[in-house]
């Protein structure tokens, strides 16, 4: 698939979305539309970055060295529409809804770009924050004995809580993984090649 067909693709994405019943229908639970529209519109900006990268490199060498700003920018929009009043208003004003498609996808591009660039420590550190974030905001929806978006029944909210403490749980193991067994897995994949060329 060419990078052409992949971009419509993901404009096709982000049209049906925030133009067809899809995305009223996302909107309907919590769950679908913290951890399921927010995160396509996230994955279309990236999709859309790719033949920018090229372009804004010299650009980005100068106002994002190490992809620092970018990547703090990126961790600041996310955070904010994990907000509930935020999350909560998008549903009723047009304006707000306009802004948060539109600062998702941006949120992707900025974070395609400055990603390759960062440092393996800055990375660290936004790994550890999204982590942070993943299970702050989820003990927060899972305890909160009242309704923190109108919008939304006190069941939804208790399922997007298990479902960040989820999301978090799996990029914990994900990312933990490499660090803890990486050197073992590589001497296994080395081991074994040797065995067949023998």
């Amino acid at each position: 698939m060419t990078l052409r067909a992949v971009i419509i693709m993901a404009l096709g994405m982000v049209v049906a979305i925030t133009a067809t019943p899809l995305g009223h229908w996302l909107e309907s639970t919590m769950v679908s539309h913290v951890l399921v529209e927010l995160p396509l519109l996230v994955v279309a900006g990236i999709i859309f970055a790719l033949p920018l990268k090229p372009v804004s490199q010299p650009l980005l060498n100068w106002v994002n060295r190490g992809g620092i700003c970018g990547l703090i920018t990126a961790s600041f929009l996310l955070a904010f529409w994990m907000l509930p009043r935020w999350l909560d208003t998008s549903l009723g004003d047009p304006w707000v809804a306009s802004a948060k498609y539109g600062s998702m996808v941006l949120t992707g591009m900025i974070l395609a770009l400055s990603w390759p660039s960062a440092h393996v420590i800055t990375r660290a550190v936004v790994k550890i924050e999204f982590l942070t974030m993943f299970f702050r905001l989820g003990w927060l929806y899972l305890i909160s004995p009242e309704r923190l978006c109108n919008n939304y029944l006190l069941t939804d909210q208790i399922w997007l809580g298990r479902g960040f403490l989820l999301v978090g749980l799996a990029l914990t193991i994900t990312w933990a993984y490499p660090i803890l067994f990486g050197n073992a897995v590589l001497e296994q994949q080395l081991t074994e090649r040797k065995l067949s060329i023998d």
